[in-house]
Formats: structure tokens, C-alpha cells, sequence
């Protein structure tokens, strides 16, 4: 009988873990010849989620929680999580039920066919239509210039067999950009659609700078074009200043007395080239800082607790049946 880890990433959602639970352990009743654990991460919250946490815990034998020691962001507290579930299977999960939990029966039947990777995909969403249109345009962009192929209006929400999930172990990247490792991979990936809903309870702990981190990361995580736009940028420029400047000089020697430079152009010139400048520094910049976290090889987050001694150690790689069996007849 397989197992399944359901992994879901918590920070400050007391109003939805009890829920979330609930309906995880509702749909997992229902699903034959499985069996399953969930494992939330939380990622210091400030409020009663850990309590809460605790207590579920301790009345259902299938619970266990990482709890962080301090707030280590959207991008590693997830992968650790990932990392620590023991399943032949891992579902991500968060618990805001923008993610449908009713799709992992859809995962779980299309994983027991053989796709190694099932991915829910978001076409549409009931939230502001400029917000969801800026990120559908943030998609397309990042697909474009992506050296691999993206998957569009994913946000991780789906489900990894154990062969996947030890490759990323492999990988060891210290701010992973899992939305683009799972294509990096190489392995077919089935997409299920639906409609992300509203937020029902709580608000999102997403802000202008989580957001703008994850695009940015996206973007040095798995293309060079901005560089080599920096580039081509700069040389077309310098052209462009020195046709301008010819032409300028040519007008003048026509015109000595009638044609004058003023100001406003040189102003102009000046702040135009100094903010495409800054631009591409600051764009450098992003490379060169990804670059230094890669190489200081801090861990993804430090532990401060654990509970649920039923799903201890989460680490250890589970050994297949199938594995087992081929050991035996070996020895």
C-alpha cells in the first residue's frame, strides 16, 4: 500500500489549519488503497496557529509539525518541508484553500497511472483583474525568456512522487525556485486546471516585496536574456548617442548662427541613459546576489521544534517495497 505526505506550508493561519486538516483527512477517507500523513511547516507564526497545530497533533496520530525558529520566507520553508516527507508521494498543500483540496483524489488516480508529476494550474482566479492579469503577463514573460519551459499559472500547488523529491534533495539549492526546478527536472508533467477561489478566512501574507522577490527569482533562476539585453542595450545606445551626435554637429555646421543646443536635451540624454544604467546594475545586482546565497550554503531554515513523534525521521528516504524486495533476493 503506498503512502502519501501532505505538506503544507503555515505562517500566522490560525483561522484555516483546523480546516484544512479536516478536509485533507475528509478526502483521504474516501481514497482506497492508500495511506497518508500531513506534515505542516510553520514558519514562526505570531499567533495561535502553533497551539493550534499542537492540539490536532495530539489527537490525530497522522499530524506531525515543523516549526521554524524564525520567519525563513515563501521560498525555503516549503522546501523544507518538501524535503522532510517520508511518502512514496508528496502533496503540496497550503492552507488558505486557494488550492482546492478536493483535486488530490485527481493527483493521487493520475500519480497511480504512472505521472511521476501532477501540477494544478490556475487559468483563472477570482481576485482583482489587474492583479491576476500583471501575473499572467509576469508568466508569459518569464516562460519566453526561460531557458527550460515553464509552466504557466503554477504556484507548486501538486503532487511529487519520492523519485522527484530526491532529486531536489540532490539538487541542494539554498533559495530554490521550485516552480522552476520541477521543469528543470525533465519529467512529463500532467496539469489539471481550476479556478483558484477567494480567500475565505484570514488575509494573505504576501506583499509587494515577497512578490517581487519570487519574479525576480524566477527570472535569474533560469534565463540570461536580461544580461544579454544589458548588453546588446548598451551597445545599441552608444550608437544611437553617436548618430545623434553627428547629426547635431552636422546641423550646426549648417545652420552656425540660426541652430542652438539648448539645454533640454542634454538634460533629457543625461537622466535617460543614468536610469537605464541603474536599471541594468540593479538587474546585475539580482544575478550577483543570487549568486552569493548559492555559494554561502546556509541551511533552507533552522528547526526550533517538533511535533508528532509518529512522522519522525522525515529525512530518511523511503525505501519502496519493491526496493526491499530486491535487497532480500540479492542477499
Amino acid at each position: 500500500m503506498k503512502h502519501i505526505t501532505v505538506v503544507t506550508p503555515c505562517y500566522n493561519e490560525e483561522e484555516n489549519v483546523e480546516g484544512i486538516h479536516e478536509e485533507v483527512r475528509r478526502i483521504f477517507a474516501s481514497i482506497p488503497d492508500v495511506t497518508y500523513d500531513h506534515l505542516f511547516i510553520d514558519n514562526c507564526s505570531t499567533d495561535t496557529t502553533v497551539a493550534k497545530l499542537r492540539v490536532i497533533a495530539e489527537k490525530d496520530s497522522s499530524v506531525s509539525v515543523i516549526v521554524n525558529a524564525r520567519n525563513f520566507g515563501h521560498i525555503r520553508s516549503p522546501m523544507h518541508g518538501l524535503l522532510q516527507a517520508r511518502g512514496d508521494a508528496v502533496i503540496l498543500l497550503v492552507a488558505d484553500f486557494q488550492d482546492p483540496p478536493e483535486l488530490i483524489e485527481t493527483f493521487i488516480k493520475k500519480w497511480q497511472a504512472g505521472a511521476p508529476i501532477v501540477v494544478g494550474v490556475k487559468p483563472e482566479a477570482k481576485e482583482s483583474a489587474v492583479f491576476f492579469a500583471l501575473r499572467r503577463a509576469y508568466y508569459r514573460l518569464v516562460t519566453r525568456i526561460a531557458n527550460v519551459r515553464l509552466i504557466q499559472n503554477f504556484t507548486g500547488f501538486g503532487l511529487y512522487d519520492r523519485k522527484v523529491i530526491e532529486i531536489l534533495r540532490k539538487i541542494d539549492d539554498p533559495y530554490p525556485y521550485f516552480r522552476g526546478l520541477i521543469c528543470e527536472i525533465g519529467f512529463d508533467v500532467v496539469q489539471i486546471p481550476y479556478v483558484q477561489p477567494r480567500r475565505k478566512r484570514g488575509i494573505s501574507k504576501n506583499n509587494f516585496y515577497t512578490l517581487f522577490d519570487i519574479a525576480m527569482l524566477g527570472i535569474t533562476s533560469h534565463s540570461k536574456v536580461p544580461l544579454r539585453l544589458a548588453t546588446i542595450a548598451g551597445f545599441a545606445m552608444g550608437s544611437v548617442s553617436l548618430l545623434v551626435s553627428l547629426i547635431y554637429l552636422v546641423l550646426k555646421l549648417l545652420f552656425w548662427n540660426k541652430f542652438a543646443f539648448g539645454s533640454a536635451p542634454l538634460l533629457i540624454g543625461l537622466f535617460f541613459f543614468a536610469s537605464v544604467q541603474l536599471f541594468f546594475t540593479g538587474l546585475l545586482g539580482e544575478y550577483v546576489g543570487a549568486i552569493l546565497t548559492y555559494v554561502m550554503k546556509r541551511p533552507l531554515v533552522v528547526e526550533r521544534e517538533r511535533i508528532g513523534a509518529d512522522a519522525f525521521p522525515h529525512a530518511e528516504p523511503v525505501i519502496r517495497d519493491e526496493e526491499r524486495q530486491g535487497e532480500t533476493n540479492a542477499s
